[in-house]
This record gives C-alpha cells, sequence and structure tokens, in this order.
C-alpha cells in the first residue's frame, strides 16, 4: 500500500480544525484498509466542500482524513447494462462540474444535471463530487434529492466486498446513511431516464445557498415519483397514491395532491424558516412540479 501520511497542527487561531492526521490512498482497497485500521475515527475527503466547513468549525473532529482524489475518476460517467435496461454509472469522485459538461449525463439523467446547477458556486462545483453529496446526506441538498427521485442503488466497498444499497435504504437521517464505519462510496448507479419527463424547483434565500425547501419529479411510464427537500431529516420520498395518476390538465386534482404531500409532511422550524412557511413552499413547488413533469407538451424538459 502507497500512502503519504503528514499531522496537521493548528497554530494559534489560524487554524480552526483539531489536529487530525492526513493519510493518502491511490486505490479503493487503500481506502479501505485505511478505515479498518482507523476504527470509525477517519473520515474520507476528496472535494473537501462540505467536510471542511465542519471541520472549521469543530462539527466533526475526525482523528485522520483520508484523502482519495489520487483514485481518480475512473473515466467517468459512462452506461451499463444491456440496450433493454441501461444503467447510468458515476464514479463517486465525478466532479460536480463533470456533471454539468457529461453526454451521457444529459441524456440518462437530466434531473440530475439540472439540479447540479443549483448547487453551490462555481468553486463548489469544481471541487465537489457526485460520492461526496450523496455520502454527506445534507437533506436539504440538491444531489441527495435527485439522486432518490431517480431510482438506483449507491455502490459501497469494504473489507467485506461491494455491495449496492437501494437509493431508497441509503439515507437514513442527518449527515448518516447505511454505510459503515469501514465502508467507502465508490459510484452511484442510476437507471436510465432517457425521455423521461422531469421537473425540478427550490426556493433558496440567497444565491449558493442550500434549499429552504427543493423538490424533484422524475417520471417513468407517466408515472411521478416526487421527493422533497428540507422538510425532513433526510431526502423525502413522498407515498406513490398522493400523486399517482394525476393529470396536469387537472386543476382541481393538481390542487389536491399538492395539498396532500404538503399535509403528509412534519418539517420542523428553524432560523431559515418555519415550520408552516416549508409546508406552504412544498405546497406550491410540487404544484408546480408536477404540471412540469406531467405536461405532454413539455416532455423531457424540466422546470
Amino acid at each position: 500500500m502507497t500512502t503519504q501520511t503528514s499531522l496537521w497542527q493548528p497554530h494559534g487561531d489560524r487554524v480552526q480544525p483539531t489536529s487530525f492526521e492526513y493519510q493518502r490512498a491511490d486505490s479503493w482497497d487503500e481506502a479501505v484498509e485505511l478505515l479498518q485500521i482507523w476504527q470509525g475515527e477517519a473520515k474520507i475527503i476528496a472535494g473537501g466542500q462540505s467536510l471542511v466547513p465542519m471541520m472549521n468549525l469543530r462539527l466533526t473532529q475526525p482523528a485522520a482524513l483520508i484523502d482519495i482524489n489520487g483514485i481518480g475518476d475512473q473515466g467517468g460517467p459512462r452506461i451499463e447494462g444491456s440496450a433493454q435496461a441501461p444503467v447510468l454509472v458515476i464514479p463517486a469522485l465525478t466532479r460536480h462540474a463533470t456533471v454539468l459538461t457529461s453526454p451521457v449525463i444529459a441524456e440518462h439523467a437530466s434531473l440530475l444535471q439540472h439540479a447540479v446547477h443549483l448547487v453551490g458556486n462555481v468553486r463548489v462545483r469544481n471541487r465537489g463530487t457526485i460520492g461526496g453529496s450523496v455520502a454527506h446526506a445534507d437533506p436539504t441538498g440538491e444531489i441527495p434529492c435527485s439522486v432518490l427521485a431517480l431510482g438506483g442503488a449507491v455502490r459501497m466497498q469494504s473489507p467485506r466486498g461491494v455491495r449496492d444499497v437501494p437509493v431508497t435504504e441509503f439515507f437514513r437521517t442527518y449527515l448518516t446513511t447505511a454505510a459503515e464505519d469501514d465502508e467507502v462510496v465508490t459510484e452511484i448507479r442510476l437507471p436510465s431516464s432517457a425521455g423521461e419527463p422531469w421537473a425540478f424547483d427550490e426556493v433558496t434565500q440567497r444565491f449558493s445557498d442550500f434549499a429552504t425547501v427543493a423538490v424533484a419529479v422524475q417520471t417513468r411510464a407517466g408515472q411521478p415519483t416526487v421527493v422533497l427537500g428540507g422538510v425532513a431529516d433526510r431526502p423525502l420520498q413522498v407515498a406513490d397514491d398522493l400523486v399517482g395518476g394525476v393529470d396536469a390538465r387537472d386543476e382541481a386534482a393538481l390542487d389536491s395532491a399538492a395539498g396532500a404531500v404538503a399535509d403528509s409532511v412534519n418539517p420542523e422550524g428553524d432560523v431559515h424558516a418555519g415550520a408552516d412557511y416549508r409546508r406552504r413552499l412544498v405546497r406550491v413547488l410540487v404544484r408546480r412540479t408536477l404540471t412540469t413533469a406531467l405536461a405532454p407538451q413539455d416532455k423531457g424538459v424540466g422546470a
């Protein structure tokens, strides 16, 4: 195993994180071995756009950082599987900026590509990675919300081998996933949604902020999957019976579905927005995104 090791020490008030050891892994096997050695006390770092601010605030204090940038993006996004059931494979180290320019993602996961346009700013999109965003599991993040709407699985590697966890089971609670301490996310695997209508909308307080409320809609065979961000401790998939069978030309049905979804959530209020305001946003955004995704004339075009 080839690793680089050094110790990051704070110097007065100029560095906010606590001391940690830095190690570099050049393969997934090395990353897994290092996670096993540190027994839950290490964090994986790639883009660091979420982890480093948390360390600066001392919300997390890992004993070590394992840098996986040496692994690379492994050829970038690609299609696997049969022509009848193509699967979009996005390596975990794919940068957000690559997602924005990938013709493969444009064709097979347009919802995700659109949502990434709303992530942070240019610096964040140049450094942040798709795997890091999914593993971070911020319940207001555009990427977890979109990935859940698209379906598929998160592939992880550990000393026990490789396993795929359905995205519906991956997000557990605030910043917590199904990944074990010795597992690292290696790929995001999504069923192709080529040609299927979708929509995404959100409300933020300021440009580049996380969403106060976000709504992602991905349809398959005319049936929408609706996912909400910012209303629970994880991205929240709406029950199919609340939105299934809605006709975009039926204004009353759209109003009823949007109201039912809003009534089904129980968001917490915080310094950014109260619970009632979040529910009102859910009602407005669900109606808007369902109208876009289900309108026949807008097939394949998102909000």
